[in-house]
């Protein structure tokens, strides 16, 4: 009978410290909605192929954060030490990521198609626009000018440079400003088709452009140093996110580094994107994730990141009727930071009006002045905003 008293008391241990119990209690059952929210998002990425590179990590963060007891982001207290993620969490949080996933971008980065078609550079800088409308937004919303600069960063559809200026801002909402930049980069493929449909004809998504020049070495080593110095001497506050982009392009161009470009565009890219989905889907906590702050994050965001293609598209479409039909408006919608996504989402796109349609090269022009463009924003607001 002891022997069975004894076993009862283990078992009934092993239950009351288990997580299963939590979802009963309190708000439990908003776990349970964080965790079918983080299913979704793994079969999106595993079935549908949604960038799952991006969107598996987050996913499963956002499903390790959601099982109660689990504590992998508890920091660390009174002498114990800290979840697992937690520690890998604190490169977005001091703000060290983003700047090394630069550096990788910019290896992967070609700039030839820009310097091919400087006027891609307006693309870009048009696919800004909701940016500084859910900056607006914001306000108006009651939102301090910190908060209102870091969500409305979430428009340029880009990751890192959302996560650098909320940490330097409004460092309280950089798990709802992460989660909403990252997603929303993840899902360009669901977003984006709507409203490039909506915006142009058929005959406009159907046009051909014609090829773009070759670009010289010397003019690929030299656009990287002097975007460098023009754009940090205008905007010193930009230099992190700018010089390792440009850093990263340089050793890839410059023809004596290949080792260093090759390990910076692989392991160290791949490491940085698995810590960055992994941590910032361990901070969508149930227990302060799911509040009506952080939906009008995810709706401001989402605003401002469909205004940015808008922006893109509008001007796209003028471009088109300026050229007397020569550019392809679709291409307006790749100034959105999302390096390559958004070009492939162009491409697509164009290629289901004419099969014949090749204009993933043409789209990278305003696809990376978007990652310059949305740079620049960020360092607008952090001259203006950071004390």
């Amino acid at each position: 009978m002891a022997f069975l008293n004894s076993l009862y008391e283990i078992f009934s241990g092993l239950i009351a410290d288990s997580g299963f119990l939590l979802f009963f209690e309190g708000d439990g059952y908003k776990y349970i909605i964080m965790i079918l929210v983080a299913l979704f998002f793994i079969y999106l990425a595993i079935v549908k192929k949604y960038e799952p590179l991006l969107l598996l990590p987050i996913a499963f963060g956002m499903l390790l954060a959601n099982l109660p007891g689990a504590g992998l982001m508890n920091p660390p207290q009174d002498g114990a030490i800290g979840g697992l993620i937690w520690y890998i969490y604190q490169g977005d949080a001091l703000g060290l990521f983003p700047p090394l996933i630069f550096l990788g971008v910019g290896v992967m980065t070609d700039f030839g198609p820009l310097i091919a078609n400087p006027k891609s550079l307006l693309l870009g800088a048009s696919a800004q626009l909701g940016i500084f409308v859910a900056f607006l937004g914001a306000l108006l919303l009651g939102m301090s000018p910190l908060e209102a600069a870091s969500i409305g960063i979430i428009g340029g559809a880009d990751g890192p440079t959302a996560i650098f200026t909320t940490t330097k801002l409004a460092p309280h909402i950089l798990s709802t400003v992460a989660v909403a930049a990252y997603s929303y980069m993840a899902l360009i493929p669901i977003i984006q088709p709507p409203i490039m449909k909506l915006l142009t004809t058929k005959k406009e998504r159907a046009v051909k452009m014609e090829q773009l020049r070759p670009v010289s070495k010397t003019e690929k080593i030299i656009f990287p140093i002097l975007v460098s110095i023009l754009v940090i001497l205008i905007l010193p506050s930009t230099a992190s996110l700018i010089g390792m982009l440009m850093l990263g392009n340089l050793l890839k161009v410059c023809g004596v580094t290949e080792k260093i470009a090759h390990h910076a565009s692989e392991a160290l890219m791949y490491i940085l994107s698995l810590c960055i989905g992994l941590s910032v889907g361990a901070t969508t906590n149930a227990a302060t994730f799911l509040t009506l702050d952080t939906l009008k994050v995810l709706i401001l965001g989402l605003f401002a990141f469909c205004v940015s293609t808008v922006g893109g598209v509008l001007l796209g479409k003028l471009m088109c009727k300026l050229s007397g039909g020569k550019i392809n408006p679709l291409i307006g919608a790749a100034g959105v930071s999302a390096v390559p996504m958004a070009a492939r989402v162009a491409q697509n796109v164009g290629k289901e009006e004419n099969p014949n349609n090749y204009l993933l090269m043409h789209a990278m022009g305003p696809n990376v002045a978007g990652v310059i463009g949305s740079a620049v924003a960020a360092g607008i607001f952090l001259a203006l905003f950071q004390s």
